[in-house]
């Protein structure tokens, strides 16, 4: 899929959060950005939606792993996502509201790749990275 507005950020985060359980995530990637000489994106997005609880995650990778900071202490808790049936585990402190899930998407989007000023961030953790 490829987005070009703020309403097709919208249909991506409503087709995510009615979607079936294994189809809760979505990877981004700009096209304004310039591309490793290896071909591949310098760059990674992670949306993930949770429609049940109105919340989400986003997770954003560009030399250092990140993971938006929500309002819940981790204490070791963690959520489940799941990109194309492949279920990835993040600390539950990552999870944020639903529309700050979308601002989030957005801004990534319309500023070119950059990693999304709206909300905080924290450097993910290994055992999340490694999941």
């Amino acid at each position: 899929m490829v987005i070009y507005s703020s309403e097709d950020v919208d249909a991506m985060i409503d087709y995510l959060a009615s979607g079936e359980e294994s189809e809760t995530m979505a990877t981004l990637y700009s096209k304004q950005r310039e591309l490793l000489p290896s071909g591949f994106p310098d760059h990674e997005f992670l949306v993930g939606v949770n429609e049940e609880r109105q919340v989400g995650i986003v997770s954003f990778i560009d030399g250092k792993n990140y993971l938006s900071t929500g309002v819940l202490e981790s204490q070791g808790e963690e959520v489940v996502y799941h990109f194309v049936g492949n279920p990835r585990e993040f600390p539950v402190s990552a999870e944020i509201p639903l529309p700050l899930v979308r601002e989030a998407v957005k801004e990534f989007l319309l500023s070119g790749g950059r990693k999304p000023a709206c909300i905080e961030w924290q450097e993910q953790p290994a055992h999340a990275r490694d999941a």
